[in-house]
């Protein structure tokens, strides 16, 4: 899935060629604070995965989008909105019963699975286990679907999870378990902005053979994004907030009096990201 997201920043920087790659990659985490471009980049996924000819595209949140994401008019041709199939489970009782009957449904199977607002679901059960449950939940689901569509192609898995305090331990903990299921990442962090600007670093790690990359995206008062690219992140240093929550990780799971010590209890539209 990093392939599809890495593909939306290069092709809107002009960075040159980027790999054209069928592959799904392993499932994708997208982080970052409030209103740090999630959804956008998320229906910039989408409107990616639409226009490839692969099958359509199913996009989760828990409520429809009050106006679309800022994108070039290229990219929002009728034909692949009509290919994004929006659903709003309300609840996580609601999503788990979508996403355990998926494989009843008609229809093809979809090139790509998102779901924006994880933290909304994840805030009904917080603890570490329920996190688990959600996360193998979604990740079946795209086995799921990649099964369908036969021999040579999968279906893609990109999930936004909105960034808490970093001082959490309980926050830390949880996301440790996510980035199990989650191999590649990519990390939304602020930027110092021109003049009437709003930028962010865009920080993607992989999880898989392949470089790390950075880029800064801007915003204009119209909300239209530009893309640029910006010094491979060779470092924690370099991938600012990604570094700084695998340092907060190591601290909060290590020690006597760590969550580890203690066992985790068992048990066509949302609001744009910019």
């Amino acid at each position: 899935m990093a392939e599809a997201l890495r593909r939306v920043l290069s092709r809107s920087s002009a960075a040159g060629p980027e790999e054209d790659t069928a592959e799904a990659g392993p499932p994708l985490l997208l982080l970052g604070a409030p209103g740090s471009g999630k959804t956008t980049l998320l229906f910039a996924a989408a409107l990616e995965a639409a226009g490839e000819g692969r099958g359509p595209v199913f996009f989760l949140t828990r409520r429809p989008l009050q106006s679309l994401p800022r994108a070039t008019g290229a990219a929002l041709e009728p034909m692949r909105l009509q290919k994004i199939r929006f659903q709003y489970p309300p609840s996580t009782p609601e999503l788990l019963w979508l996403l355990g009957t998926a494989h009843e449904g008609p229809g093809p199977a979809p090139a790509l699975l998102l779901l924006d607002g994880l933290e909304e679901y994840l805030g009904e059960d917080p603890g570490a286990q329920e996190a688990a449950h959600l996360a193998a939940l979604l990740v079946d689901t795209a086995a799921h679907f990649s099964h369908r569509l036969g021999p040579g192609r999968a279906c893609g898995l990109l999930v936004a999870l909105q960034t808490q305090d970093e001082g959490d331990p309980g926050e830390a903990l949880r996301l440790a378990v996510l980035q199990r299921y989650f191999p590649a990442q990519c990390w939304l962090q602020p930027d110092a902005p021109g003049p009437g600007e709003r930028c962010l670093r865009a920080c993607l790690e992989p999880g898989a053979p392949g470089h790390r990359t950075e880029w800064r995206v801007s915003f204009g008062a119209d909300g239209e994004p530009t893309v640029a690219p910006a010094a491979a992140c060779g470092s924690d240093q370099a991938s600012g907030s990604g570094g700084r929550a695998r340092a907060l990780i190591g601290h909060s799971l290590s020690g006597p009096g760590s969550p580890t010590a203690k066992r985790p209890r068992s048990g066509t539209r949302a609001e744009s990201g910019t």
